[in-house]
């Protein structure tokens, strides 16, 4: 049987590849925070300003693996974006009371028509 978690994981990939920011807020808890290379903790609404309009622009979002522990579930998934750059990513997401509290992102490698893109680094 697939945990709860997982589900409310899935759901909320779900949203956020469907477009459904509605749903995706249902899912998300009044603190929710979120934190990548980024970003540090940023608030639930400063998510929905910076984070959300990026999937407008993916073509394909497919979630790759699962894999959940007592706090929540990490998650890896690939985009294709509509310029033809892929990537994928792992994330971490606690859930606690059927709400998504925090997500932690770490990014793989960028590709772009197969070949790799190497990235800046910060600073």
């Amino acid at each position: 049987m697939i945990d709860d978690r997982e589900t409310i994981v899935r759901a909320q990939f779900e949203a956020f590849r469907d477009r459904r920011r509605e749903d995706s807020q249902a899912l998300l808890a009044p603190d929710f925070t979120f934190t990548s290379p980024y970003d540090d903790a940023i608030s639930r609404d400063a998510f929905f300003e910076r984070c959300w309009p990026n999937g407008d622009h993916f073509v394909d979002f497919r979630i790759e693996r699962m894999a959940s522990n007592d706090t929540g579930v990490f998650v890896t998934y690939l985009v294709i974006t509509e310029t033809g750059d892929q990537f994928r990513n792992t994330e971490y997401l606690t859930v606690y009371g059927g709400l998504i509290r925090s997500v932690d992102v770490y990014f793989g490698a960028s590709y772009r028509e197969g070949t790799f893109v190497a990235k800046q680094p910060a600073g």
